[in-house]
C-alpha cells in the first residue's frame, strides 16, 4: 500500500502494449522506470497498472508518489510534464504519451 499523505503529489504515465508482451514489459518496467522511481530521494511508491482493452491492446498506467513536485525534478528533469523514456521502451510500446499528468494528493 501507498503511503500518501495530503500535500504530496500523484505523477500518472499512460502507454500501450501488445497483450502477450505484459510479462516481459512488467519485468523491464520493474528495472527501469519503476525502480529508479522508487530509489530517487522524495518517492513514496510506484507501481503499474495494465488493463486489456477491446482494440487488442493492453494499457499501462504507472503511478508514482511524491513527497513534492521538487522532488520529480531530480526524476524527470526541469520540465516534470515530459515523459521519461528508456532504451527498450521501443520494443514494447505500439503507442505512449509523450507527457505526464500531476495531481495534488488531498
Amino acid at each position: 500500500m501507498i503511503d500518501a499523505p495530503a500535500g504530496s503529489v500523484m505523477r500518472s504515465w499512460r502507454g500501450w502494449i501488445r497483450p502477450e508482451d505484459r510479462e516481459n514489459y512488467t519485468e523491464y518496467l520493474e528495472k527501469t522506470g519503476l525502480s529508479e522511481y522508487r530509489s530517487t530521494p522524495g518517492n513514496l511508491g510506484a507501481i503499474a497498472a495494465f488493463r486489456d482493452l477491446p482494440d487488442g491492446r493492453c494499457e499501462v498506467r504507472t503511478l508514482s508518489w511524491w513527497e513534492s513536485r521538487e522532488h520529480i525534478v531530480a526524476f524527470a528533469g526541469s520540465d516534470i510534464a515530459v515523459a521519461v523514456f528508456y532504451p527498450e521502451d521501443d520494443r514494447y510500446l505500439i503507442d505512449r504519451e509523450s507527457s505526464v499528468e500531476h495531481f495534488d494528493v488531498g
